[in-house]
């Protein structure tokens, strides 16, 4: 059963998706970030190239040719995907794929919009009997 985790109080989701996705490419873990628009994911995959300061988080595109070989998969579209490892949502929706990933990672910003989004997703999960981990990052941004 997919382990799922959230990581709630972000002050920068997309900065905190890069930090979890260079973490689990250091840990040899193939992640599939899904985006929930085209602008969301050049943004992302830019990011991606600073994160971290000092080094290169292997990612492109699901139709790019190294697509296959490549640890990070940036995708707003969820048709091809191509690993099981570790999947991200930065879509406001639940990916209706998320059940073949090991790991569904959350991460739930500060605004309430997106708040009431992440609740009927939280709900969803936790309604069908996935075990749901919370990582509150109110504190500290450091996931």
């Amino acid at each position: 059963m997919t382990q799922i985790d959230f990581y709630t109080h972000v002050s920068d989701r997309l900065r905190t998706a890069c930090v979890l996705s260079s973490k689990a490419f250091a840990r040899g873990l193939k992640v599939t970030v899904f985006c929930a628009d085209a602008g969301t994911a050049q943004r992302f995959d830019r990011m991606l190239w600073t994160t971290p300061a000092i080094g290169f988080v292997p990612h492109c595109a699901p139709d790019d040719p190294l697509a296959a070989m490549t640890p990070v998969i940036v995708d707003y579209h969820g048709e091809n995907l191509l690993n099981d490892d570790v999947l991200l949502n930065l879509h406001p929706e639940r990916p209706p794929f998320f059940s073949r990933f090991q790991r569904l990672v959350e991460i739930v910003g500060l605004e309430e919009a997106d708040r009431a989004q992440a609740r009927q997703r939280f709900r969803f999960y936790r309604d069908r009997g996935y075990e749901i981990r919370t990582h509150d990052l109110s504190k500290t941004q450091n996931p």
